[in-house]
């Protein structure tokens, strides 16, 4: 993975802290994860009952229900103080336990059968990251990296591209994988990986897209003004429909720590 810039540092950890102020709005209009690719994840781990399970970034609870209620010892974290009051309302498990830290400054001294961290590993300090995932895991354990995105359709998808450049005031780069696949894929701490691509069709409500777009980091980022004029202009794109056909595509790519 290219190392970061001091300005792109800075800049990723000023917009990482930016979701607890919208926990509510995050945990109302997040969509959870395919049950397929959970359930891929843990078989390609090969773990059961009793696994010790490490979720990072575990925002309000999208993953961790997922993986709630397979009888692992699971650890949660998540920098957002609101996001784990959240998620522990979303799971019931007594076997899940929860910590406000960062990746970063988790300081817990046992290994790992599975680490895993949904739409969240990007947060995390590139030159930090893997390596200490590889550090926390046992010999056999695994490390499962997913992302998650909306494709609406069109012309929903180019008005939504075009208010982007206008709000954020540049070019938006083009959609591809995040930087830790090559990382993932190329590293010495980790073998070979396995990845796997989901797509399943939704429709959700209007609200649920406005909601969806105003707790990306981008627009979390923008002034009042900012934000209150992005929202209107995207309520004027969603109208006059009350619901939107979208696919959301899941691509998760994980690998063992090496022997």
């Amino acid at each position: 993975m290219i190392a970061e810039t001091e300005q792109q540092r800075s800049r990723r950890e000023e917009l990482r802290c930016l979701f607890d102020d919208v926990a509510g709005l995050y945990d109302a209009t997040r969509q959870g994860y395919p049950a397929e690719i959970v359930d891929a994840v843990c078989a390609n781990a090969g773990i059961g009952r009793g696994a010790d399970v490490l979720e990072i970034g575990c925002g309000t609870g999208q993953l961790t229900r997922q993986l709630a209620g397979r009888a692992f010892n699971l650890t949660a974290i998540d920098i957002g103080a609101a996001m784990i009051q959240a998620a522990r309302r979303n799971v019931a498990d007594p076997m899940a336990g929860f910590q406000v830290c960062s990746f970063e400054d988790f300081a817990g001294t046992e290994h790992f059968d599975l680490i895993v961290s949904a739409t969240a590993f990007h947060w995390v300090d590139p030159g930090i990251g893997l390596a200490k995932a590889a550090r926390l895991l046992r010999p056999g354990g695994w490390l499962a990296l997913l992302t998650t995105e909306e494709l609406y359709p069109e012309p929903l998808r180019t008005g939504l591209r075009e208010l982007w450049m206008r709000y954020s005031r540049r070019t938006m780069n083009a959609g591809g994988q995040p930087g830790w696949v090559t990382a993932l894929r190329e590293t010495a701490l980790f073998g070979e990986t396995v990845e796997l691509s989901h797509t399943r069709a939704l429709t959700v409500p209007v609200q649920t897209v406005l909601g969806v777009e105003r707790t990306r980091a981008t627009f979390l980022s923008y002034s009042d003004q900012d934000r209150a004029g992005f929202t209107a202009d995207l309520s004027a794109l969603l109208e006059p429909g009350s619901h939107v056909d979208l696919s959301q595509e899941t691509f998760l790519a994980m690998a063992p720590v090496a022997m």
